[in-house]
């Protein structure tokens, strides 16, 4: 039973783990920030605005004693959801266990050895969802590989990956598509491990059998439930056939789960409540595809971060289950259910054929890098936006039931959240570059880490496991920016497709809302003489792309030229961009918290460039109190979840830029 958590610093995140602990929470689940994620320091250019925003900044082996400080890692079951720099973060953790065991007296290969938890280190997903991604597959598959053959000998109980159906879902895939993927990301895997030669074959069951997944649960309780029928069959046919596991136990499938954050609202946040406990039942009703693991996010996540209350109200929703109902006594309640077979058939037969389509591209690492994974779930995504705003798909309180009682539980917005102190990301910035001087100003200290740094780079030009020279780096005081540039420098970085060029939109020209929208966007353009020109944009190092790609394919539908670059952008990259591009229209999205500081450089930059004249628009997860704020700075609108209508937003488009550009104001109607 655990809680997502992490935020603001390492000594903050640790008060919050071992209040949590206290409350009878069984596992750690560690948030990391987005500057840790994808290998910068606080002090970082690229980290600006990001720091402690979603998680916690751990910059070197210091942050990390702090992190667990009081908390024994030999008796701990931590999971850490970190990717790109994931071996980097294992490196830490081990140390730390050393250390732990060292100061009690206790052997500390022993301690290493009893290490449990996972590293989610899925890579693949990051290129079609969170965008947490540094290198390009090739290396990034390397740095897997090396730490399954690692783990498989050092750390027999640690799942050296996780591999994650959930961003799948949040990214708009549809059942088969979330189970296909999966399946074809663990056969790059295995098979990389397989080939590398590190893992003897008579050994390879231990592989398969450190091998989990992270799972998705939506709120549609039978499909839900019979997905995880089908991922046990797939995976236990895969493991058996195509490697040769005899071994049920190792061929078992290992899931945890987090519910789903894409169903949940901002309108009516309260029933996100009745939402996260029928997604919960759905991968705990059936005995025979229970999850290991669930974590569940709390009612308010559609707002901003979750005070600890609320996460404690997650926590309870998991124990009032598990100690107060009698679900976990019986046999699975759906064996022999006509119901559940036929629909499990159904997917497995709609994976496996999937499946198979990737394959006959060369696997999933090909499927990502052609972009035909993406464009697949970029357009399922945008059909569902499509069945949301017509009504097909019923959402409670967003398009069906949406008047309301007063909300007791947001009647204050700016507490019903936790907030982020603003001075975070000085202080963790002020702390790294006292880090390094304090270590480069020993002479030992500094000879020790410069060595480290070389064999760091030295192995990778080599081909050897990389693991080993990790942990020297972590041991030597090196930095988690100090680590990922060493690797940089020898594998290079990597911008995946966007997904949006190859993407299907609104079938059969659309509703009559987006047919009014299309042709006052073409008069707009007559009158300006000019076909209008939108750019949508993503700075900092937020990665969930997922609204930017359905706001940048309705856009195109609605008759806009379209300028999308994908994620990572600068302030500067975006300016210059609208300044090139001579765009009518500037979209910035941001999720991760760092619209107060992105979005006035932004600002400010068009100004410079002598296009402040160009309308910005912000949308993400934005409080009230910031709203209001970039608003008076000069932001044109700002969209939140809840305006979860396109069209309307379309059309909101268009006449900002009317007024911007002086334009008499138009009303759209329905031709």
């Amino acid at each position: 039973m655990r809680t997502y958590a992490g935020h603001s610093s390492a000594a903050a995140s640790n008060e919050l783990y071992r209040r949590n602990l206290a409350k009878g929470q069984t596992g750690l689940s560690v948030a990391f920030d987005l500057p840790t994620q994808t290998g910068y320091d606080p002090d970082h250019p690229l980290a600006r605005g990001e720091v402690g925003k979603v998680g916690v900044p751990i910059s070197h082996i210091g942050d990390m004693r702090a992190l667990f400080d009081d908390i024994p890692l030999d008796q701990m079951n931590t999971s850490m959801t970190i990717n790109a720099t994931a071996m980097w973060l294992l490196a830490l953790y081990q140390v730390v266990a050393e250390e732990q065991a060292q100061a009690s007296g206790a052997d500390p290969q022993a301690a290493v050895r009893a290490l449990a938890g996972t590293t989610q280190n899925d890579i693949i997903k990051e290129y079609l969802s969170r965008g947490t991604y540094v290198f390009a597959p090739g290396p990034s598959l390397r740095l897997i590989t090396d730490m399954v053959a690692y783990t498989v000998s050092d750390i027999p109980k640690w799942n050296p990956i996780n591999i994650c159906s959930y961003h799948l879902q949040e990214a708009g895939a549809t059942p088969v598509q979330e189970i296909a993927y999966s399946i074809c990301t663990a056969i790059a895997v295995l098979d990389a491990v397989r080939d590398s030669g590190q893992v003897p074959p008579e050994r390879f069951g231990e592989v398969v059998a450190r091998i989990s997944f992270f799972v998705n649960a939506g709120v549609r309780f039978v499909e839900e439930m019979c997905k995880m029928r089908a991922f046990l069959q797939l995976w236990d046919e895969l493991t058996r056939d195509r490697y040769g596991v005899a071994d049920a136990k190792q061929r078992r499938f290992r899931y945890g789960v987090q519910v789903n954050s894409l169903g949940l609202t901002e309108a009516q946040p309260e029933n996100n409540v009745q939402r996260i406990v029928l997604e919960m039942l759905g991968v705990t009703l059936s005995k025979d595809a229970r999850a290991r693991a669930v974590q569940l996010p709390a009612w308010n996540e559609a707002l901003g971060l979750p005070r600890p209350w609320d996460q404690q109200w997650s926590l309870r929703m998991q124990q009032v289950l598990a100690f107060e109902s009698d679900l976990l006594e019986y046999e699975d309640l759906f064996t022999g259910s006509l119901v559940v077979e036929g629909k499990v058939a159904e997917l497995v037969a709609g994976a496996q054929a999937e499946i198979a389509r990737v394959q006959e591209m060369g696997g999933a690492v090909p499927a990502v890098e052609s972009g035909y994974m993406k464009s697949a779930l970029v357009a399922s995504h945008s059909l569902r936006r499509q069945r949301i705003e017509a009504g097909e798909d019923v959402v409670v309180g967003v398009n069906r039931f949406e008047t309301t009682e007063p909300n007791p539980l947001t009647a204050d917005l700016d507490a019903a959240i936790q907030t982020v102190d603003h001075d975070v990301e000085a202080k963790a910035s002020a702390a790294v570059r006292q880090w390094r001087e304090e270590r480069d100003a020993d002479p030992q200290g500094r000879e020790r880490a410069a060595a480290a740094l070389a064999a760091l780079s030295r192995d990778a030009r080599s081909g050897a496991n990389l693991m080993p020279a990790s942990l020297e780096a972590a041991r030597a005081g090196l930095t988690t920016g100090e680590w990922a540039q060493a690797l940089r420098a020898e594998f290079g970085e990597f911008r995946a497709p966007t997904g949006v060029s190859g993407s299907v939109g609104v079938s059969s020209g659309g509703s009559d809302e987006l047919k009014a929208v299309r042709e006052e966007v073409r008069r707009t353009g007559v009158e300006l003489g000019e076909g209008l020109r939108v750019l949508v944009a993503k700075p900092g190092l937020d990665g969930h792309s997922n609204g930017a790609e359905q706001v940048a394919v309705r856009a195109r539908d609605a008759g806009f030229e379209v300028v999308y670059q994908g994620i990572r952008l600068t302030p500067e990259q975006i300016v210059a961009a609208a300044v090139a591009e001579d765009v009518h229209l500037v979209g910035i999205s941001i999720l991760s918290g760092s619209h107060m500081e992105l979005v006035p450089e932004i600002l400010a930059g068009l100004r410079a460039a002598g296009a402040g004249d160009v309308p910005v628009i912000v949308g993400g997860i934005i409080p009230d109190t910031d709203a209001r704020a970039l608003r008076a700075q000069g932001v044109a609108a700002v969209f939140t979840p809840k305006d979860f209508g396109l069209n309307d937003i379309m059309g909101q488009f268009v006449t900002i830029i009317r007024a911007a550009r002086g334009l008499e104001e138009r009303t759209t109607q329905p031709v």
